[in-house]
């Protein structure tokens, strides 16, 4: 594997351009909010923090392509960032402080590089292929190295979900009803987070039916370097299939099984 130091350090410090912009502004009451063509809600603060990190890897890394939520793709496919500024929009425009940027580096298919900050849950994780899953938090005074969950029965599981729309669209039909029958408990934590706590080893089960490539790159490889696993509710790459199921990767066939089962 390629030596990625340098990218996960140019992701961290991406991560810290937008935590500057975003954390001040959040909850801010001049907070300026438009509704895009699909009806979802965004903000000056989404548009300037992809609009600050597309500037900076114009300078750290020219050559690179970009895939943004606010800004589209530029760039060749072969090498590219995928930016989520503000993953979990409708939280932050709510005050709700569930939400985080979101930085992933893609190589040809493989995300190779994930940072995900949230400042105002005083949390990040970050990992770089080959060199584990780590996270920050409040109460911890250095980094600690992620592990996703031992529990291997259904039915001691923990699952969280974004959202009970869109099962049927992506092929599941009511496989989340299933799931929350099948399970030992049940929350609805949603976006990023639900993702980041499965790595964590604090949540064994996080489905999302409905995410695009940029909501989803920079989780894949802080789940993975985890030892988890997340892929389409079909079972295929996450990222082409439009869903995200992550497990703690002992649990993953049976819950496919599950939420595929007509």
């Amino acid at each position: 594997m390629t030596d990625l130091s340098s990218d996960l350090d140019l992701a961290l410090a991406m991560a810290d351009i937008a935590d500057r912009i975003s954390a001040p502004r959040f909850r801010a009451t001049d907070l300026v909010v438009d509704t895009k063509p699909d009806l979802s809600p965004v903000s000056d603060v989404d548009r300037g923090v992809e609009q600050a990190l597309r500037e900076h890897l114009a300078t750290e890394r020219p050559g690179d392509g970009i895939l943004g939520e606010e800004f589209g793709t530029l760039g060749p496919s072969t090498r590219r960032w995928a930016i989520d500024p503000i993953d979990g929009t409708k939280n932050y425009v709510r005050g709700v402080p569930v939400w985080a940027t979101l930085i992933g580096l893609m190589q040809d298919d493989e995300v190779v590089v994930g940072v995900v900050s949230a400042p105002a849950l005083g949390r990040r994780w970050w990992a770089a292929r080959g060199a584990g899953a780590w996270a920050t938090d409040p109460l911890a005074d250095h980094p600690r190295r992620l592990q996703v969950s031992a529990v291997a029965s259904l039915a001691d599981a923990s699952l969280s979900y974004s959202d009970a729309i869109g099962w049927p669209e992506r092929g599941a039909g009511d496989g989340l009803q299933r799931l929350l029958s099948a399970t030992w408990r049940q929350r609805a934590y949603g976006d990023f987070w639900s993702h980041m706590m499965v790595a964590e080893g604090v949540v064994d089960i996080a489905a999302e039916p409905q995410l695009e490539t940029y909501d989803m790159a920079a989780l894949v490889p802080i789940v993975e370097e985890a030892g988890g696993r997340m892929t389409s509710y079909s079972g295929g790459s996450a990222l082409g299939g439009g869903s995200a199921l992550t497990t703690n990767g002992s649990l993953h066939d049976e819950v496919l099984r599950v939420i595929s089962a007509q």
